[in-house]
């Protein structure tokens, strides 16, 4: 692979983000509608954190437990993201080489890396983008994230 190819060129932009203050059930509902599994989180343009559909799985109380449906959706009404998001994401930029991007994602067991350049995210890099980049090249095509796949 050429250490000519950047993130810029695969990445999904604009990416799907939502505000720093809203509330979880705001994210699951996003997550859920898209089939998204990553959801940066922003201030104004700026990247604050990301939730993930794991993260949202994670908050939500037992079903198995003693909890009444309004108790249930109470949570997700009441939980703010900044309390359950992963705060300050490991980022690259649109010109970080493609490999490096990979080796992150590979080496921290990271299903995505947003894509930041002078503080506000422009984008997104997902495993699932990065498989349809190989796929690409397995099979013998130009190489492309389809923003579809790419989350």
């Amino acid at each position: 692979m050429s250490d000519e190819y950047r993130v810029r060129d695969f990445m999904t932009s604009p990416a799907k983000s939502i505000s720093h203050d809203a509330r979880l059930l705001e994210a699951a509902l996003i997550l859920r509608s898209t089939g998204f599994r990553h959801l940066p989180i922003v201030e104004g343009e700026r990247l604050v954190g990301i939730i993930t559909d794991r993260d949202v799985s994670r908050c939500a109380p037992s079903l198995l437990g003693n909890i009444t449906p309004e108790e249930y959706n109470a949570i997700f009404e009441n939980t703010p993201l900044e309390r359950v998001m992963t705060r300050a994401p490991l980022t690259v930029t649109p010109t970080t080489p493609l490999r490096e991007a990979a080796n992150l994602l590979h080496q921290r067991k990271l299903g995505c890396l947003p894509v930041v350049e002078d503080g506000r995210l422009v984008g997104i890099l997902t495993v699932t983008g990065m498989l349809a980049v190989l796929l690409g090249f397995l099979n013998d095509t130009t190489p492309q994230a389809s923003p579809a796949e790419a989350r």
